[in-house]
């Protein structure tokens, strides 16, 4: 069964195109490990919440976008092995300091699904 990997990221609005060309690449390395399917998706219609919403979730700035991302593997087996692969990758050793969002922010888990219609 699949398995997904799911992210929230706050990515200025200035570094959209960075930000791709780097979701890009990073899409690249998972999909040789394995990775069935990688899609970055940014936020357009992400509304503000007052007790909970994407927005409040990363703390985002009034410059920055909601970037809604997921990663999809054969299985979890298949994501366990490929992201050990993908981090060790050098196309993944990035600059924390070049990097076109905040880390700190960002949001990550990986989730079984329950219903795949």
């Amino acid at each position: 069964m699949s398995y997904f990997d799911g992210y929230l990221v706050p990515v200025p609005d200035a570094r959209r195109e960075e930000y791709r060309k780097l979701a890009e690449q990073a899409a690249e390395v998972f999909k040789a490990c394995g990775a069935v399917r990688c899609v970055e998706a940014w936020g357009d219609d992400v509304p503000e919440g007052k007790v909970t919403s994407f927005p409040l979730a990363v703390q985002r700035k009034p410059d920055e976008s909601v970037v809604f991302s997921f990663v999809e593997w054969p299985s979890k087996e298949t994501r366990e092995a490929g992201m050990k692969q993908a981090m060790a990758d050098p196309r993944m050793q990035f600059d924390p300091s070049k990097m076109p969002f905040d880390g700190m922010r960002m949001m990550f888990g990986g989730f079984a699904p329950i219903v795949d219609l």
